[in-house]
């Protein structure tokens, strides 16, 4: 007599499929096909280790424990903008991140940012910001700005190729 075992935790995935197979394909054969339970069992049981089996291995390929230091990781100078101007005003306000593509001579208009404040960081090309009084060549890797109350500015692609600049506000929809 051949006889096999196995053990699975009925609340795991695992101890559910097989609980449920084994249910299904018990019930379909000895009630369709009038096969001897005893002998179904012998030759299903087998069967069923084999697909346990395999659905073990897989779930061995799980993801790796967390790694709970920070290394190799380089952080620039921070910029950071004090949000207590809007502190009083911050329901129904979103935080978004959006990436501009600025081609050659694009502009972002004349606009302020009383009522938005933003954070930008420039990826690739040159930008020029103006801003009253003056304006200020931007490189990649530059924080273009830090922008909040009584800031109004422009910003213009003068250069050949795009630029990509990351921008961080926070708004009111």
């Amino acid at each position: 007599m051949i006889r096999a075992a196995a053990s699975f935790s009925v609340g795991s995935p695992l101890g559910q499929a097989w609980a449920c197979g084994s249910a299904m394909l018990y019930t379909t054969l000895v009630l369709e096909n009038d096969v001897e339970p005893k002998l179904l069992m012998m030759r299903f049981i087998p069967a069923c280790l084999a697909v346990a089996a395999l659905f073990a291995s897989a779930s061995g390929v799980a993801q790796p424990a967390p790694i709970r230091e920070t290394k190799g990781v380089e952080i620039s100078h921070v910029e950071s903008l004090d949000l207590t101007p809007w502190a009083h005003d911050v329901k129904g306000r979103q935080l978004r991140i959006r990436k501009l593509v600025f081609q050659p001579g694009g502009v972002v208009g004349l606009h302020s940012h009383d009522d938005r404040p933003d954070a930008s960081y420039l990826v690739q090309g040159e930008l020029t910001e103006y801003r009253e009084g003056g304006y200020v060549k931007r490189r990649p890797g530059d924080t273009v700005h830090t922008a909040g109350k009584n800031v109004t500015h422009w910003v213009v692609n003068q250069a050949n190729v795009p630029a990509v600049l990351i921008v961080v506000d926070v708004f009111k929809p």
